[in-house]
């Protein structure tokens, strides 16, 4: 068995505006929608949001960290849509580049390049 790549699945509290959240805002489309189970993606990365089901009823709380070619002109553009902004861009300590934002439910993503990149 051969690990071919993860989808972190975010519970969200209302998948509507989840939805549109992740695609004004942070500019994922649509890759599909099976009632309220709907995959997001940009490029390669794809993240999928549902409500909780009935044995999980935690709304919020995920992280995912999304490896990107460039963060500076991708932060300002989401910035300017009014993504919530938890850690501006920096240089960190880890070699990377990176910032953070949160969804209308406190899922975290973080958007990094490598400083060296």
């Amino acid at each position: 068995m051969q690990p071919i790549s993860t989808i972190p699945v975010f519970h969200v509290s209302d998948v509507e505006a989840s939805e549109q959240f992740y695609t004004r805002v942070l500019g994922f489309s649509q890759a599909f929608r099976y009632g309220t189970y709907v995959g997001l993606k940009m490029g390669t990365c794809e993240i999928h949001i549902c409500p909780p089901d009935e044995d999980d009823s935690r709304i919020g709380g995920g992280n995912v960290y999304v490896i990107c070619d460039e963060v500076d002109g991708y932060f300002q553009k989401i910035k300017t849509a009014g993504a919530q902004v938890i850690r501006e861009p920096g240089d960190r300590v880890y070699g990377m580049r990176d910032f953070v934002v949160e969804d209308p439910d406190g899922n975290r993503l973080t958007f990094g390049c490598d400083k060296e990149g």
